[in-house]
Parts: C-alpha cells; structure tokens; sequence
C-alpha cells in the first residue's frame, strides 16, 4: 500500500463508526416512511440501506464499510424527503435519491472489486446507472398503480399525455442528478480517495 492508502486506513475504525451512524439514518427513515403510510418508498430507502450494507455483509467484518462520506450523501435525500413539506422538494429529493443509489453502486465496484473507473467514463457510469435505476422505479410505481390502485404515474386527474410528459420529465431530471453525482464520484474516488477503507485482510 501507498503512503497515502496507508494514511487514510488509520481512521478505518471512525471511518466504520459514521457509516453505521448514517446507516440508522437511512433505517429510521425507513421507519418513518413506513410511520407515514409511504410503503412504497419505504421499501426505496430499505434497499438503499441494503445495497450501503453489501460490503461489511459480504466480507463479514463491520469495518468494511464505504466512506461515510459517500454513505452520508447518498442518505441526505431519502432522510430530505421524509420531512418535504412542497412536491417541488419531495421530486427533488427522489431523483437526488435514484442518482444516491447508482453512486453507491459505483463506489461499491471501484473499492470492493477490481473494477476500476476512470473519472470520465465514471461521470458516465453514475448517469447511466441512475437512468437505469429511475426506469426500475419508473416501473414499480406504474406496477404499484396498476394492482394496488394508488396514484404515483397513473393519476386519474392527469390526462394521458400530461402523465408521459411528467414521467419523461422525471427522467430528465434524474439523469441530470446521476451526472452531478458522478463529478462528486470522479473527484472524490477519482482524485482524493482512490482505494477503500476495509479491513487490511480484506481483498482488494
């Protein structure tokens, strides 16, 4: 290990503490989504915390934990949403929420496996895996309409066209949310990090 590889796993112990400080975030946020009859997004926030959680499960050490950095920014919006108080914020939490999960997911393959991204084509990673993860999302709601009668897309006081051109719109937004997210990965992994903070055992 380099130097500075070296410097940054000296606070791997505090590093481990605040993500799993920021992880009872995200669990209390599910709680509260779950409190407030949101079950749909209470299930969002849930696997969030399951995909931040994949590492310390995988190599069954507690200090396998990303950033709590990245964990941080990647809780700010689901915890944001809970307490909107306009739409305009809520929309604007849940596409920064789709854009946190595809960061995660990006951060996750370039400390844990021996993928490795250059800050460009990460930028474009991040903003394609978060356009992917909004249509999964995209198709739950329409799924969750279609056989529980709720209104997420398919709102009966919205015509047909008014629906598509909110949903493209979505789309948009959370690609514009994957790009920003990106730039944050490039430069922090990228520039700054540059290898995880995990047990020394742990496989790199």
């Amino acid at each position: 290990m380099s130097a500075d590889v070296t410097d940054l796993l000296g606070d791997q112990r505090i590093n481990a503490l605040l993500s799993w400080a920021v992880v009872g975030l995200i669990l209390a946020a599910v709680a509260g989504s779950v409190a407030s009859g949101e079950l749909l997004w209470a299930a969002f926030t849930g696997a969030l915390a399951a995909i931040v959680l994949l590492p310390p499960l995988s190599y069954r050490s507690v200090d396998a934990m990303l950033p709590w950095e990245m964990v941080l920014l990647s809780a700010l919006p689901v915890v944001g949403r809970l307490f909107a108080s306009v739409p305009v914020t809520g929309n604007l939490a849940t596409y920064l929420s789709v854009a946190a999960v595809a960061l995660i997911v990006a951060v996750e393959l370039q400390l844990f496996t021996p993928v490795k991204m250059t800050p460009r084509f990460a930028v474009a990673f991040v903003g394609v895996a978060t356009m992917a993860a909004a249509g999964v999302w995209a198709v739950v709601r329409w799924g969750a309409d279609r056989t529980l009668g709720t209104a997420f897309i398919l709102d009966p006081a919205l015509s047909e066209h008014a629906v598509e051109e909110a949903l493209m719109w979505e789309f948009v937004a959370s690609t514009l949310a994957g790009v920003g997210a990106g730039v944050v990965f490039a430069l922090y992994i990228g520039y700054k990090v540059g290898a995880a903070r995990v047990p020394e055992e742990v496989p790199q």
